[in-house]
Parts: C-alpha cells; sequence; structure tokens
C-alpha cells in the first residue's frame, strides 16, 4: 500500500475526532459569546492551523472577550497585554532585573514577560508605537524571544490573538507590513443584529457568568495540529492556491485587472501556506479526507485581506481588499475549467 493511502485510511480514522472536538469546542464557546459564528469558526481553524490571528472591529463587539473564551475552553495558559501608546517591548517581552542568588551576590536575571503564556491577548494592538509593536516580529515568526545572548522558547502551543479598532479612529497607529504578514488571518468583528443585541443583554446583565468547561488540552490541540500536516493536497489544488497569489501581484503577467490597477503589493508566500493549511482544516471540517478548490476559496478572504497592500489609486478610492479577493476568485481559473 502506497504511502499516500496508507495517509488517507489514518485521516479517514480520525476525521470524525477531529469534527467532533471542533462542535465541542465551538458549542461551548456559543454558551458564552452571542452570534460570530463563521468568526469562531475561523479563529479555530487559524488556531488548529498553528496561525496568529488579528481580529478588527469597532470597541465593544466581543473581541476580547472571545480571547478569554477561548483560554478557558482550550485549558491554556493566557496573558494580556493592553497597548497603550507609552507601552515598552519590555513590557511585552520581560527584562533583565538585578536579584541576589543563594550566596547573596547581585546577579542579572530575566524576568519574564507576558508574552510566555500558550495564549496570549494583544488588546488594541494598532494603540502601541511602532518600535513597541515590532517586539512582536521575532515573538511571531520563531517563537522565542532574544534577551542579550540569552534566547527563550515559547511554551507550546504559542497563539497571538491581537484585537485592533479600525484605522480611521483616535489614536491609532497602522501595523508594519512585516508584522501583518505574519498574522495567519485577519477576520472582521461584525455587528450583532436586533435580536443578538437582546440574547446579549440576557446573558450579561444577569446575576451569574456563564462557567465554561476544557473541552480540549493544549496537547490535544498539538495533535490536531499534526494530523492537519498530513491532509493531502494534490498538485492542481496547490496551482490554484499559486496562481491566486500571483494574481495579487500588480507586476506578474497573471496579474488580475483589479490588482493591477489598485495594488501597489500583492500576498506574500505566507499567504500560499495559509491558503493551504486552512483549506486542510476546512475538508476535514467537510468530512473530505482531500483538499479541495472550494476549501481554498473559503480560506481566501480570511488568509488575504490584510496581504494586500493598496496603491495611492486603491487607498484614495477607498478600495475594499475583500471586493478585490472576490474579484480574483471568480477571475483566476480553477483546475479542469476551460479558462
Amino acid at each position: 500500500m502506497s504511502e499516500t493511502l496508507q495517509t488517507i485510511e489514518g485521516i479517514e480514522g480520525r476525521m470524525e475526532s477531529f469534527q467532533a472536538n471542533f462542535q465541542r469546542l465551538i458549542d461551548e464557546i456559543q454558551r458564552a459569546i452571542v452570534g460570530h459564528d463563521e468568526m469562531i469558526v475561523d479563529t479555530l481553524v487559524s488556531m488548529f492551523s498553528g496561525g496568529h490571528l488579528l481580529l478588527e472591529g469597532v470597541p465593544g463587539l466581543g473581541k476580547t472577550y472571545l480571547v478569554n473564551v477561548l483560554s478557558q475552553v482550550l485549558g491554556l495558559t493566557s496573558g494580556r497585554i493592553q497597548c497603550t501608546p507609552d507601552l515598552m517591548p519590555a513590557d511585552i517581552l520581560g527584562t533583565h532585573i538585578v536579584n541576589e542568588d543563594a550566596g547573596g551576590r547581585r546577579v542579572f536575571e530575566f524576568e519574564k514577560g507576558p508574552v510566555f503564556r500558550n495564549l496570549l491577548l494583544v488588546d488594541e494592538i494598532n494603540r502601541a508605537t511602532p518600535k513597541t509593536q515590532s517586539a512582536l516580529l521575532e515573538v511571531m515568526q520563531e517563537r522565542s524571544v532574544t534577551a542579550g545572548s540569552e534566547r527563550f522558547e515559547l511554551p507550546s502551543p504559542f497563539f497571538i490573538l491581537a484585537t485592533q479598532n479600525p484605522l480611521e479612529m483616535e489614536g491609532t497607529y497602522p501595523l508594519p507590513e512585516a508584522q501583518l504578514d505574519r498574522f495567519f488571518f485577519k477576520l472582521h468583528a461584525t455587528f450583532p443584529s436586533a435580536e443578538g443585541l437582546v440574547e446579549i443583554a440576557r446573558r450579561t446583565t444577569g446575576a451569574h457568568e456563564v462557567e465554561l468547561d476544557v473541552v480540549m488540552t493544549g496537547e490535544e490541540l498539538i495533535e490536531m495540529q499534526e494530523l492537519l500536516t498530513h491532509v493531502p493536497v494534490a498538485d492542481p489544488i496547490s496551482e490554484y492556491a499559486a496562481r491566486l497569489i500571483m494574481a495579487t501581484h500588480p507586476e506578474a503577467e497573471a496579474s488580475a485587472t483589479a490588482a493591477t490597477r489598485y495594488v501597489a503589493y500583492g500576498a506574500s508566500p505566507r499567504g500560499m501556506q495559509a491558503l493551504i493549511r486552512a483549506g486542510r482544516a476546512f475538508c476535514l471540517l467537510d468530512g473530505r479526507t482531500a483538499v479541495a478548490v472550494e476549501d481554498v476559496q473559503r480560506a481566501a478572504l480570511g488568509a488575504l485581506r490584510h496581504r494586500l497592500i493598496l496603491n495611492f489609486e486603491g487607498q484614495a478610492e477607498s478600495i475594499d481588499p475583500d471586493q478585490l479577493i472576490g474579484q480574483l476568485l471568480e477571475q483566476v481559473p480553477t483546475p479542469g475549467s476551460d479558462a
């Protein structure tokens, strides 16, 4: 039996467990969170894929609360950083302090910051200055902190879930492109419906808060992440994802018309990785053992919307990256199409 067939049979045997664990997480989260069903699914897909997440929305939509709920149902250690303009890198990473050892001698020791947790909430990340924002670059990519000549590994699993307010709001600083690219998904928190507002009031204005159960441990989450790495992706699907990425680049021969006009810089190879990794999760959730075109398309908005850097014309006309991605999905030929 070929290695591919062995992999497929192994995935089929664990797919039901994956789906059941995922659904239990959703059910427990929805005991505390009203609405945001798609955002909850995409958040979990990002975490199961091992990626960091950026949540954008106006204040008061439950972005911070979602992160707190996740830390409870996943049984992870959590830390929180409230970003302000006077926040310094040492407030995130930690700093060397003077302590006394057993012999009474003074020694430098590294006091670890809040980043040394499984799940780090970086609240209102775009209210921190660019200097402080850049302190997270190594953390997000290498999952480690370098202080002087020492290197400290972060715990596993490790996720950053950052929230940000729309850039039009007062006191915000745009995130550097290099940092945006390190987020696996960028999701939008939308305003609830009238029925949702009523349910929010019912759940949050009473005398008792919802007590959540731990549904999955960090070790079990790592096992699910490992399972996703074995989900097969056929060459035509990878090539389709690559065509989507190339279509975002205005200088590329296969560039889409809208990208040529409105985009300064297209999606990076990390965008390609996000399409494939998220596509694997979506295919298992849909009960299939190999990634299909619809899985890649389902991942496209979250994976690419923050990786398209608009040019002056695009900014002047307030072009929505989501609309551009929608046009790409219509224009880029799928495997087996006549286009």
